[in-house]
């Protein structure tokens, strides 16, 4: 296993976290997961391949534990909005020199810096402030939050593993850890980037809904089946659209695609 030998602490929060951590563990990391004394975390979610602990931090002792697992660590996973760590007297500056070679990763919703730093939110507000949300929904509706995936589990969670590898592999030349600033607006941001690169052209030039990614196209979308369930058509290419029209209606001469 590629992380096989690597030791992650990751502190109790919320879905990216756990899940960051949930997929180094599946790639042979060692991961122990620090709980609060009394919770009650249901393993069955984001918790495989995991070891857990149970510290109070706010405790001198429970900080003190925590110092020494992170002293023989490589990396750190902690959630908390910007400060917390730093109140606890456990924040790099700290840890960083009890262990030079530890990873510090911080996963928030809002990063470390700025005026939103401090504030709690939730998918849906990470999606509205880096602008992706304003893509997503039907012609003529409100935009629409999809599933938590964008923004908490691919935006947060995935973009945290990637920054996490990349500081590990980097410390194979340098021998240092470093500090991971990974938030959920920015890395939602970053994975848009497509999209913000190409609203001048044909994928994105109408309003939302009206594009053919997004809702516009009857030949990108979904319909209902005679049988109440549902089914995705995806005929982008003139080649695949023409296979479309023909399967269905048998057409030789078929229109031309068009969206809403």
């Amino acid at each position: 296993m590629a992380l096989q030998g690597i030791l992650v602490v990751e502190l109790a929060g919320l879905a990216p976290g756990p899940f960051c951590a949930m997929v180094l563990a599946d790639f042979g990391a060692r991961v122990v997961r620090v709980e609060r004394p009394g919770s009650h975390y249901d393993v069955s979610r984001l918790g495989r391949g995991k070891r857990s602990l149970a510290l109070d931090l706010k405790q001198p002792r429970g900080a003190a534990v925590l110092r020494r697992l992170c002293a023989r660590s490589d990396v750190l996973l902690e959630p908390f909005r910007s400060g917390v760590m730093e109140k606890l007297q456990l924040g790099p500056e700290i840890l960083q020199r009890d262990n030079p070679r530890l990873i510090y990763a911080r996963l928030t919703g809002f990063g470390q810096s700025g005026s939103f730093s401090r504030l709690a939110g939730h998918d849906i507000n990470y999606l509205a402030l880096s602008g992706v949300l304003s893509k997503i929904g039907r012609n003529g509706e409100n935009p629409y939050a999809p599933l938590n995936l964008l923004a908490d589990f691919a935006g947060g969670g995935l973009m945290c593993v990637l920054g996490i590898m990349m500081a590990l592999f980097e410390r194979t030349r340098s021998g240092k850890g470093q500090v991971i600033d990974a938030n959920m607006v920015e890395g939602t941001a970053y994975l848009s980037s497509f999209l913000w690169k190409t609203q001048k052209s044909s994928l994105w030039e109408a309003p939302r809904g009206q594009n053919i990614l997004d809702g516009g196209a009857p030949f990108y979308t979904t319909y209902r089946t005679a049988d109440g369930e549902f089914m995705a058509v995806g005929a982008i290419e003139p080649q695949f659209y023409e296979l479309l029209i023909k399967g269905c209606w048998g057409m030789l001469q078929f229109p031309s695609q068009k969206t809403a």
